[in-house]
């Protein structure tokens, strides 16, 4: 029933919305985790309809009250030899949509209890839906906050539910906007932030996504915990420094399947704005394997310039990663990197090669064509850190093992993508991008083809 949902209907009644919250725009941009916009600033202006549903007072001091949101997404996705022609499907095109609600209710200063539920839908795919692909309706969000102590400058948060996660530049934990289907966790965070700095420790169970209605499932061990912190240098930029530890029962790696308990501690550097940017990250990973040791690292190096000035607002930019591979099977020490929640696109917008035993180098461009209209291009040179290890999917799950052949490049991808933003709450993105396989790709594939992969995505928030 959810799947053969006429989308066509769905899209009149968005584009009714769009026309009848259109009357009055509010001044906050929607964030990539609803749950940290806050609408506060509207009680003393919900004077219309779109206003009093983004804050509805339950009280008259209206420090107690409700906000309503969703979105409506659309996409069309074309896919020529994926998986560089392994699979043989060939030509492969799909559809998929992704709907959700959220509710926020604050009960006085200190109390708040933040839901949402999700629906991620696939039609079309020849070999079904991937992991990332479905999820027909499940709850997304559904916690509370409780305030420790809060002033102009400090607050001490605790939150305790279901909950998505995204740190960084969503390198290793990340809510996975991309894919249709977006990752969350259970369990607690103490959350504090000061004028230039911020620290969050969580301890977290990893939801598993079914297909079906309701039935993801909750691991019921602590498998995910770690302390993540900001530190603000005016003028100079960012820092965040990190603590990430987690524990799997069953991990796949070239090297092998084992029990993993493994830790990450990582440090980034960043600023992003007008004139020299820059994103420069450093993590190294110990811990056990099965029987054995863990000794894994990556390093990043992204700069650029923001020309804001200029016509067209053009920035130039050039990334370096290095990301670390096994040595050898035999010495006891796995060296291969574990990305453990990365978001799908972080090299490129449909990444062929995870973020795992890689080094590329990544030069890329942007423009603002118009105020509405902006353009990406990238190009992507991939080869294998180590020639012991194998090749990954963007999850970091092995994809083909690789220490039988003796070929270190793996391919080069070509990318271009489009963003339109009609307003506030509609926007258009499309993107092409096409793979042109390496020797390594060649050496391990029978009959490898290059790939190309299209899509089209019409999203709708309020």
């Amino acid at each position: 029933m959810l799947k053969s949902a006429n989308y066509i209907s769905s899209l009149k009644i968005i584009i009714f919305v769009i026309f009848f919250f259109s009357e009055s725009l509010s001044a906050q941009s929607f964030k990539l985790l609803r749950y940290d916009e806050n609408y506060e600033y509207l009680k003393d202006s919900a004077d219309t309809f779109y206003n009093k549903v983004k804050f509805f007072p339950l009280n008259e001091k209206k420090n107690s009250y409700l906000s309503f949101g969703g979105e409506a997404r659309y996409e069309y996705v074309d896919f020529n030899n994926e998986d560089w022609g392994r699979l043989n499907i060939g030509h492969n095109n799909f559809f998929l949509q992704r709907y959700d609600v959220h509710a926020d209710l604050h009960l006085g200063e200190n109390v708040r209890v933040f839901s949402q539920i999700r629906s991620a839908l696939q039609n079309g795919r020849k070999n079904g839906s991937r992991g990332i692909d479905e999820d027909q309706l499940s709850i997304q969000n559904l916690f509370v906050d409780v305030s420790v102590f809060k002033n102009q400058e400090k607050k001490l948060i605790t939150r305790v539910g279901r909950q998505e996660l995204d740190y960084g530049s969503g390198r290793l934990i990340s809510v996975r906007e991309g894919p249709n289907a977006r990752l969350s966790f259970t369990g607690a965070k103490l959350m504090y932030s000061g004028k230039n700095i911020s620290v969050d420790a969580f301890a977290m169970m990893a939801d598993s996504i079914n297909v079906g209605v309701f039935d993801n499932k909750i691991s019921k061990q602590l498998n995910l915990w770690g302390l993540y912190s900001k530190i603000i240098f005016p003028k100079a930029g960012n820092l965040d420094l990190y603590y990430i530890g987690i524990r799997r029962d069953e991990s796949v790696f070239e090297a092998g399947t084992a029990k993993e308990k493994r830790h990450t501690i990582g440090g980034r550097f960043w600023k992003y704005g007008g004139g020299f940017i820059y994103n420069l990250e450093a993590a190294y990973q110990f811990g056990s394997f099965g029987d054995g040791n863990i000794s894994a690292w990556t390093g990043s190096i992204d700069v650029g310039y923001l020309f804001e000035n200029v016509k067209f607002k053009p920035s130039i930019n050039l990334r370096n990663d290095y990301i670390s591979g096994d040595k050898s099977k035999d010495d006891g020490k796995l060296n291969t990197f574990n990305p453990l929640y990365p978001k799908g696109g972080y090299f490129g917008f449909s990444p062929q090669v995870g973020p795992v035993n890689l080094i590329d180098i990544h030069p890329y461009a942007t423009l603002d064509l118009t105020s509405k209209l902006k353009m990406q291009v990238d190009v992507v040179f991939n080869w294998r850190y180590s020639l012991n290890d194998g090749v990954y999917r963007p999850s970091g799950v092995l994809n083909r093992p690789g220490s039988s052949s003796d070929k270190r490049y793996i391919g080069t991808a070509y990318l271009t993508n489009f963003t339109y933003s009609f307003n506030r709450f509609i926007s258009l993105v499309s993107g092409i991008q096409y793979f042109q396989k390496g020797n390594f790709i060649e050496d391990i594939i029978p009959n490898a083809k290059s790939g190309v992969f299209y899509n089209i995505r019409l999203g709708f928030k309020f």
